[in-house]
């Protein structure tokens, strides 16, 4: 993301500080008061936007989804070669991020584990969750048998995200792609 500087927004420069160091360091290891000092805003500012932490982790998740989902949609609808191929695409969109050396694992997923109850990021989770399985639903053959190959093609998006962060493996986009390739090629 986007370095702070005085002339972003107020409560632009509060989601990409957020967005950093959440992301980077886990949401329950950073503080509000370091996102405010490192945000450069006062702390009523930041309230104003931002009743609660938890508001902003809330927030934190929706810019992710909304970018990721930019850049994935941005990726995949220009191809036009078939199904398959837009299908397929998916990985190869995710995989840059996941190669990144900052990648710490799914956000989502991330954020789901510290915050098992709190319904505001629950519920951006569940989003992201929806969204996830929509797409594939949307990119797949009408005729395909997708309550089977939709939550198997988003188990391997799940297996990639954390493989790639565990292992430290920049191949494990690629793995899936070929596997959701081989289901595809089974399913047809």
């Amino acid at each position: 993301m986007t370095t702070t500087n005085q002339r972003t927004p107020v409560r632009e420069r509060l989601l990409e500080t957020a967005d950093r160091l959440f992301y980077g360091e886990g949401i329950h290891a950073v503080g509000i008061d370091r996102i405010i000092a490192e945000s450069r805003v006062a702390k009523s500012t930041m309230y104003v936007h931002f009743r609660t932490k938890e508001d902003l982790v809330e927030a934190y998740l929706r810019r992710r989804h909304a970018a990721i989902a930019e850049h994935v949609e941005g990726t995949v609808g220009p191809r036009t070669a078939g199904r398959r191929e837009r299908v397929l695409a998916v990985y190869d969109a995710l995989d840059g991020e996941m190669c990144a050396a900052d990648w710490r694992g799914c956000p989502f997923t991330n954020a789901a584990a510290e915050y098992p109850t709190h319904e505001g990021i629950r519920s951006a989770v569940r989003d992201w969750r929806d969204w996830l399985h929509s797409l594939f639903d949307r990119l797949l053959d009408p005729r395909a048998d997708k309550e089977y190959l939709v939550p198997a093609l988003v188990q391997l998006v799940d297996g990639s995200m954390t493989a790639a962060h565990l292992d430290r493996t920049t191949g494990a986009t690629s793995v899936a792609r070929r596997v959701a390739a081989t289901l595809l090629g089974t399913a047809a």
